[in-house]
Formats: structure tokens, sequence, C-alpha cells
């Protein structure tokens, strides 16, 4: 694998990271890349969630954590400089294999560390039952990126006050439940959070590719787009009909669908799910200008969603939208 290496070492904000990450996808014709980053106190929002639902912006504003929304599905996640992100990209786009080599990859790593680490599901990591590392999907045409979390330590009151909307009274509590599921690497080696990120990319990693300045021009062209209030906040036209549900397996589901004289106009579909394929043009988009029944939907979506959005079967997604 190669490592992707900047040509500085200050620390930017998370959305040149994530700007990073196309670059190297769009950019760069390189075989398997791998890099690790650091930021300050950030809350980073999955692709399809309501950020108003998600985050606790009077704690993020008055502690001065950054709120940053990504490309990817899945839930929130804090991060800090005591933690440290990984991002995967290869060349294959089959997101089990994807995310099945990855997780394998940096659990045989923290195998070699002497730590007791196993995969989880399709996206997580455990030691002694306790997530230490979570990680989401985002595909771009012929390639596909894997970036997730790996907790080295980190402000557990921050994490549980940013991230779930609470009030102070709550958050010691949020603490004590959170730590119950949370794992810290700390706790499990002696090794400090440097000497480990040095071991993870000497594991890993085989060659290096250092980006040039004009390489890192491009990615802060990129970023651009996820610092704008609109990436940021989303659009919020005014919706008729506003659907929730939890599909067991899949996620948390709010759907909003804008409707005029019967005919659908726009839906948006909000959640922690995660995300395979363009939900906009192979799913979304299907479903506008058309009548606002169950055959109208049943006829214009494909006829397999799970490769759109992981885990979820075509009949739920009609449940989803006609009849909740």
């Amino acid at each position: 694998m190669i490592y992707i290496e900047l040509p500085f070492d200050e620390t930017r904000r998370l959305t040149f990271y994530l700007s990073m990450e196309e670059f190297v996808a769009r950019h760069l014709d390189l075989d398997d890349c791998f890099f690790m980053w650091q930021v300050e106190p950030t809350v980073i929002f999955g692709r399809n969630q309501l950020i108003e639902n998600e985050v606790n912006l009077d704690y993020c504003r008055k502690h001065h954590i950054n709120t940053v929304r990504r490309k990817s599905g899945g839930g929130c996640v804090y991060a800090d400089m005591s933690n440290v992100m990984f991002s995967y990209i290869t060349k294959d786009e089959n997101v089990n294999f994807t995310f099945g080599r990855y997780i394998d990859m940096v659990t045989q790593t923290l195998r070699k560390l002497g730590i007791d680490a196993k995969a989880s599901g399709r996206n997580d990591i455990l030691i002694d039952g306790k997530k230490v590392s979570g990680n989401a999907f985002y595909h771009i045409p012929g390639r596909s990126i894997v970036h997730g979390t790996m907790l080295y330590d980190t402000n557990m009151e921050n994490m549980v006050g940013s991230i779930t909307p609470t009030d102070a009274k709550l958050v010691s509590k949020g603490v004590k439940s959170v730590r119950q599921h949370i794992a810290l690497l700390k706790d499990y080696t002696d090794i400090s959070l440097e000497d480990f990120k040095a071991f993870v990319r000497r594991d890993l990693c085989e060659k290096t590719h250092r980006l040039t300045d004009e390489d890192v021009r491009i990615v802060e062209e990129i970023e651009r787009e996820y610092l704008t209030p609109e990436f940021i906040y989303g659009s919020n036209p005014r919706y008729s009909v506003v659907h929730h549900r939890r599909i067991e397996n899949v996620g948390d589901f709010e759907v909003r669908i804008e409707l005029k004289n019967g005919m659908i106009k726009a839906v948006n579909v909000m959640g922690d799910f995660f995300l395979t394929g363009d939900i906009d043009n192979r799913l979304l988009g299907l479903l506008k200008n058309i009548p606002y029944t169950e055959e109208a939907v049943r006829q214009a979506l494909p006829p397999k969603v799970d490769d759109i959005i992981m885990n979820l079967k075509k009949e739920d997604f009609i449940k989803l939208i006609i009849n909740p």
C-alpha cells in the first residue's frame, strides 16, 4: 500500500483531509493508498443527516468545536487531537470486499501490538466488546474511499455533549454510559500516539507518495464545496409529508416529501444508514414528477436498492415513502 504524505506538518481543518481523499481518488492513478490525520475538536456528521437532529450546536459553539458534513453515510463522529483518523482509497468498487479488506488489515495491525481487536459487523472494530474504530464508505466512479476513527484517546465530555443534544446535567451520566461502550487504545497499550501512528504506517505501507504544492492547491479547490452553507446545512424546501422510521440492520430514516397536486416534486432521505451507491441519481431522482402512489413508486424504483443503501430491501423503502 502507498502512504500519501503532505509537503508540510501543519494541522488543517477536517474538510481539507476529506478533500485530500477525493483528490487522491480522482486525480492520482495509484494502487491502494492510505494516510492518517488529526484535527482540532470537530463533529463530523453523515451525508444524509440533519445537523439540527444530530449535533448540539450550542454546545459546539460554546466549546469551540467545529462542525463538518462528509459525503459518506453513517452517523455522527467526534474527533480531536487525542485520536487519529484513517483514510483508505482503493480501485476496488465492491463495498463488501472493500470494507472487509480494510477492517481486516487494521485489525491485524492492532493484533501485532498485542491488542485483541476484532471486526464487528461491516464497519466497526472492537476491543473487549467495546468500539475503538467506526468507519464509513464513500464511492466515486472507479474508486472507493473508507475513512474512520481510531480512538487512542479522546475528550469524552465533548464527545457526548457535542453529538447528543442534552443539557449540562446529563453530560456526566452520558459520559459514563458512552464510556461503557467505547474502548480507548491507551488503555490497552503502553505505546504513545505518535509511536502508534509510526507503527501503523510501517505495517500497512511499503511506499510513499508525497503531494506537491500544486496538488495541495487542487485539494483546497475541492475543499470549497465542503465549506459552503448549502453543503453543511442543506437546502430546506417546504415538505408536505415527513416520515420517521427505524429499519433493523439498516438504520434510522427521516423521509421528507414535497408534493404538489398529488405528484412528488422532491424527496429527501436523511438518517444514519450506510450509502453504497449514488442515492441522488439512482434512487431519489427517479421519484421526481411521478404520482404519489405505491404503484408509481414501485415502478419507478430499480429492482433492488441494497446496492445504494446497505441492507435496504425495496419493499421496505416503498413502505418508508408511502406508508411508514
